[in-house]
Order: structure tokens, then C-alpha cells, then sequence
């Protein structure tokens, strides 16, 4: 099995994502090749939760220019978490 701090890359913390955490709900970037069940896998271990369900979503390359330069910013994956009732709330996003 991998390990779970190269399957959970980052949290996203903006303004909707805020929100989302009264709700139990967080967001982090995660590996592009990992699946719903290492993910959920990866966030009970890291931080000691039960995790209800988990959502992801594939973000694809934008085109970029840099003066006369052009190319693409990477793909990544997002992967929405959804904690359970029972479940405390994730320590690492309490000062947001």
C-alpha cells in the first residue's frame, strides 16, 4: 500500500471550501492515479476520522502564455471528503 501522505498532496482552502467545513466537508489535491478507497483510506489514517463518502474530480490542463511562450499547467486530481456526523471536525482547519 502506498503511503498516505503521497496519496493526500495538499488541503484547498478558498472561500466555498470554507464553508464547506461547518458541514464536514473538506477538500484536498491529491494524487492523480489514486482511487476513492485510498483516499478515504489515507484521510481515516492521517487524521483519525470516519470517512462517509468521498467525491473527485479530475481538474485538466489549462493552456498558459508567458510572453511569446505558451504551454500547459498540469492536471491534478481534487477529491471532496465528506466526514461523519459522529466525527470531529479536522484539527488542521480550525484557525481558517
Amino acid at each position: 500500500m502506498k503511503d498516505p501522505r503521497d496519496i493526500i498532496k495538499r488541503p484547498i482552502i478558498t472561500e466555498r471550501t470554507a464553508e464547506m467545513m461547518n458541514d464536514l466537508k473538506y477538500v484536498f489535491e491529491v494524487d492523480i492515479r489514486s482511487n476513492k478507497t485510498e483516499i478515504k483510506k489515507a484521510i481515516e489514517a492521517i487524521f483519525n476520522v470516519k470517512v462517509a463518502n468521498v467525491n473527485t474530480l479530475r481538474v485538466p490542463a489549462k493552456p498558459k502564455r508567458y510572453g511569446r511562450y505558451s504551454g500547459y499547467t498540469s492536471e491534478w486530481k481534487k477529491a471532496f471528503v465528506t466526514l461523519t456526523k459522529d466525527s470531529k471536525p479536522l484539527e488542521f482547519f480550525e484557525t481558517v
